[in-house]
């Protein structure tokens, strides 16, 4: 029977790096932020964000502003809420019919940001936290995104610290750096293999 493992970490931790490790194994992986991304381009999904949102997170293209978006929401935890209601259950349902065309592996991959934040965690058999120091990860992420101190602190803190999440996962990955990272993807992918 098919291991459903969740691969998890805060903003800036590292996950999509960890997550194209695992593939390089050729382990299939199921990217839920880029699954919800194409959401937003859906005619209902647009409506139900205008009904809750109005037209100010849209541009002139009528498409979803995520500029706009993540101002809204990072700000007001209700508005998160909101937006996570619309959209989650639909990537699930995507998620869910990736499985069964996935079946007969092994083990696959869910690369998700906020398992425990939502409480999905027993929706897998087991969860891999990526761990980073806060430090590391806002440099990271104002590099990467171009956005300020202020806007990191306003995203990372919809998120649960490292500890909380690293005492919940089956297994921890560690990239602040200072550790190789192969190594480490190596050993678990050898435990969950002989389950």
């Amino acid at each position: 029977m098919m291991i459903k493992v969740a691969l998890t970490g805060n903003i800036g931790s590292g996950k999509s790096t960890i997550a194209r490790l695992f593939s390089i194994l050729g382990i299939p992986l199921f990217h839920a932020d880029m699954e919800a991304k194409l959401l937003y381009k859906n005619k209902n999904v647009k409506e139900s964000i205008r009904v809750h949102f109005g037209s100010r997170v849209f541009n002139k293209q009528n498409e979803v502003d995520f500029k706009q978006l993540a101002k809204l929401v990072f700000n007001d935890p209700a508005s998160l809420q909101q937006i996570n209601q619309i959209i989650h259950p639909l990537v699930f349902e995507k998620y869910k019919d990736w499985l069964k065309q996935n079946e007969e592996q092994k083990y696959t991959i869910h690369e998700a940001a906020i398992v425990f934040e939502n409480h999905l965690e027993h929706h897998y058999d087991l969860v891999i936290n990526v761990s980073a120091f806060e430090k590391v990860r806002m440099n990271r992420v104002m590099q990467r995104d171009g956005i300020t101190k202020d806007q990191f602190e306003e995203r990372a803190r919809n998120q649960w610290p490292d500890e909380e999440k690293n005492k919940k996962a089956d297994f921890v990955i560690f990239n602040n750096g200072d550790q190789f990272l192969i190594p480490q993807v190596m050993e678990i992918h050898e435990k969950i293999i002989h389950i």
